[in-house]
This record gives structure tokens, C-alpha cells and sequence, in this order.
């Protein structure tokens, strides 16, 4: 897998929070060495009470590393119910009086799914009365804490939700589609995905310096930009699409030629600025998203308007404060009624976004 890039956005609409340079998630090299540390850690105890303590801190350690869970979710698991190890799966659940309510099967890759059928062979003889996952979340935490400052990693990067969040970022940067990562990690929606990618405090104030000088060189039309990291690379032969995560959370596709590619030196978490021209953006006034091939399709609010005889400027701005310009005719807007405070969506193709490093 390629390494990770930490980039994150808030859960809301239009903050950024910042995250210390010293505190951003593990890349995959990382991951690595903190689950050899904890393997070794395991093997090299002398009791047999020892190593079946030290065996199930790694069994949790592999869950939350490979699965992406919250420490309660691992906490909360059934080895008699929620391990189907024959097909390389693990069931994460709510339930009630001993009735399931929601669910979901997390794929494990079959190495891990081997280790964890030894590490549970007997479980009722070496946890008896269902005290496998019975443990103090503060004990686990420690030991997570001591495993990383073992091998030199801060031990704020070695709390459970760290190594989570490390996991949807490597899953994300493996090109794993967003909405797939979304139903690994139990979130409601893609955004909670995509919160994970994180702007560190250096690269934050690139972004502050980014919008001081657009405001400083504002014209009177809206100018259609985004600015964000490259959260994805798909490379083909001719071309290839790039995905750009802003920093308020939108995701934006380009496609760009693969030659275009290696030119300007395009990699993931490259700070980037995503344009496109005004009259290449649609508008569809519509209640439900339109269907059409376009990549990338916004909806917002109409918060200015600026026409004459033949043409239209229309200004749409985003839940997040990002304003967007579309020129259409005149004629076209009278058509569809587009008028100050309507909802719009917002619309246009991956063809039309022109990337440019600052």
C-alpha cells in the first residue's frame, strides 16, 4: 500500500480545525513497525497468564488496526458470534435485550484473520465466563501508548483512535472508494470519511496565506477555486483523475493528461488550488441532484445576481461559504426562474477543472 497522508476536515460545514504537526496519523511504514513491536511484546512473555494478557491487547491492536472499529466496538465483540473467520470477517453491531439492531462486516485481510483464529483457539478456556473483551479501556490504552513509544513514535499516536483514523486514511489513499471506506468505519456519511484527512499547522497557514491573497486580489466577478490537497491519484495511460479534498471538506475531480501529470509533479497530499471558469458551470434548479455524467455536483444558495440583455452572472454560494460563479444567458435565466435566495445545484465536468500549484 502507498503511504498514508493525514489530511482532515471538520465534521461541520465551513471550520477548519488545526492539528498539530506532531500529531497526525501513521502512515502504512508506521502501522508496520508498531504492529511488530506489539507481536513481539506478546512473544516474549514468560507466563502463560502472561502471554494470554499480551495476546488479547494484540488481538485488539489487529481489530482496530485492520478494521478501522472504535475501541468500545472492539470491546463489545462476541467470539462466539461476530468472527466468521472462514470467510475473513468481523461483525461490528448494536443490540438490545440480545437482539441485533444494525450491523455491519468489516473484510479482514486473510493473514490477519489467521492469527486471530490462533490467538482465539480456546477462548472459553483461557478467558472463561465471556471475559475476552472484558477489560479496562484505560489498561489498553496504555499499553497502546507504551508499544509506540517503543519503537520512537509519540504517544499521542498511539491511542486507538489515531490507529482508526490512520486506517481509513491508508484505505482512502489505496484509492478505495469514499463510500466504501464510510460503511468499514460505521460513519453515516462519506464527509465523516473524509473529516480524516488532516491539515497540519504548516500546511494551515498556507491555507490562511492562500485566502489573505485572494482577498487581496478579489475582482468584481466570483472566481471559482478551490483550495485543498490532493487526496487521490487514478493514473491512466492518456489521462488520469485527481481528487482534491478543500479545505472545508468538498471533494473536487480533474482530469488531467498523464503527461500533465509528471510535468507539474502532482502527488497525494500536495497542496493545490482546483479552477474552473465560470461559463463552464451548469445550473439545474431542480429539487433532486441532476442526472448527468458530470463529477462534480454541488448544491447552494443564490446570493447574487448580476444580468443585462444577453447574459447572467450567477452567484451560488455553498453550505461551507464558497462561492461559485456560473455565466448563462439571460434568456436562460428567465427560463428557469432563477431569482436571489433560490436553491441551485451546481454542476460541472472533471474535463473543466484546471489544477495549478501556487
Amino acid at each position: 500500500m502507498p503511504d498514508t497522508k493525514d489530511t482532515s476536515f471538520p465534521l461541520g460545514h465551513g471550520r477548519l480545525l488545526p492539528v498539530p504537526d506532531s500529531e497526525r496519523c501513521l502512515d502504512t511504514n508506521q502501522l508496520y513497525d508498531l504492529e511488530q513491536s506489539f507481536r513481539r511484546w506478546a512473544e516474549s512473555a514468560k507466563r502463560p497468564d502472561h502471554r494470554n494478557s499480551r495476546d488479547r491487547i494484540l488481538l485488539i491492536f489487529l481489530l482496530i488496526r485492520y478494521t478501522g472499529a472504535r475501541l468500545n466496538e472492539v470491546l463489545s465483540l462476541d467470539p462466539a458470534n461476530d468472527f466468521d473467520l472462514a470467510k475473513n470477517i468481523v461483525r461490528f453491531g448494536k443490540r438490545q435485550s440480545g437482539k441485533e439492531l444494525s450491523s455491519r462486516a468489516v473484510q479482514i485481510p486473510g493473514a490477519i484473520s489467521a492469527d486471530i483464529q490462533v490467538m482465539t483457539t480456546d477462548w472459553e478456556l483461557r478467558w472463561p465466563g465471556g471475559s475476552m473483551f472484558r477489560i479496562d479501556p484505560a489498561h489498553v490504552r496504555r499499553k497502546f501508548y507504551e508499544q509506540a513509544v517503543s519503537i520512537g513514535i509519540l504517544r499521542g499516536l498511539g491511542t486507538p483512535e489515531t490507529i482508526r483514523k490512520s486506517r481509513a486514511v491508508e484505505l482512502m489513499r489505496s484509492n478505495m472508494p469514499l463510500q466504501v471506506v464510510q460503511k468499514i468505519l460505521g460513519h453515516s456519511t462519506p464527509n465523516l470519511a473524509a473529516s480524516y484527512a488532516e491539515f497540519s499547522d504548516t500546511e494551515i497557514s498556507h491555507v490562511a496565506k492562500y485566502f489573505a491573497d485572494r482577498e487581496n486580489h478579489r475582482k468584481t466577478s466570483a472566481r471559482n477555486s478551490f483550495f485543498g490537497k490532493i487526496n487521490a491519484i487514478y493514473k491512466g495511460d492518456i489521462q488520469t483523475i485527481v481528487e482534491v479534498v478543500s479545505v472545508s471538506g468538498n471533494i473536487v475531480t480533474s482530469i488531467i493528461t498523464s503527461d500533465s501529470l509528471a510535468r507539474i509533479g502532482l502527488q497525494p497530499g500536495l497542496l493545490i488550488t482546483a479552477e474552473v471558469k465560470a461559463p463552464w458551470i451548469q445550473l439545474c434548479k431542480d429539487r433532486k441532484a441532476p442526472k448527468c455524467s458530470a463529477e462534480n455536483i454541488f448544491q447552494g444558495t443564490v446570493c447574487r445576481i448580476r444580468n443585462n440583455r444577453t447574459t447572467a452572472e450567477i452567484v451560488v454560494r455553498l453550505p461551507d461559504g464558497t462561492e461559485l460563479c456560473a455565466i448563462i444567458t439571460e434568456k436562460s435565466r428567465k427560463q428557469m426562474d432563477i431569482c436571489d435566495q433560490d436553491i441551485l445545484w451546481v454542476f460541472f465536468d472533471a474535463f473543466a477543472v484546471v489544477l495549478r500549484v501556487d
